[in-house]
């Protein structure tokens, strides 16, 4: 394990310089995974100006949390840096963080069942 360092809060790019409201937050963990998810343009293409980063990090006394970075590269708009404790049943199908469970190799393949109720 190692010490984890991260941020947490807001920061704002304007023309007049940068506003950075984060605030530091370390602690000793590992580092299981990390994913991008695109966000989607007005012709609901995907677009590489705004998203969202997770990071999933097991801590030494065992808990589970997520780093989510949502991020735009338009100038004005915030990014937001966030931790959020979690169980094992968000990283589980239909979970708040399935696809970051399935990055960390904790995720399974829907059932028939599953699927056929997504359609």
């Amino acid at each position: 394990m190692e010490t984890i360092k991260l941020q947490i809060g807001t920061v704002v790019s304007m023309n007049a310089g940068t506003q950075d409201l984060t605030r530091p937050v370390e602690f000793v963990g590992e580092k299981l995974a990390a994913r991008t998810e695109y966000d989607y343009d007005d012709r609901r293409g995907a677009t590489d100006t705004r998203g969202a980063s997770e990071t999933l990090y097991r801590t030494e006394d065992g808990r589970l949390v997520v780093y989510v970075e949502d991020w735009s590269r338009w100038r004005g708009e915030p990014d937001t840096y966030s931790l959020v404790e979690i169980e094992q049943e968000d990283l589980s199908v239909n979970g708040r963080f399935e696809a970051l469970g399935r990055e960390a190799g904790m995720g399974r393949p829907l059932t028939l069942d599953e699927a056929l109720a997504e359609a």
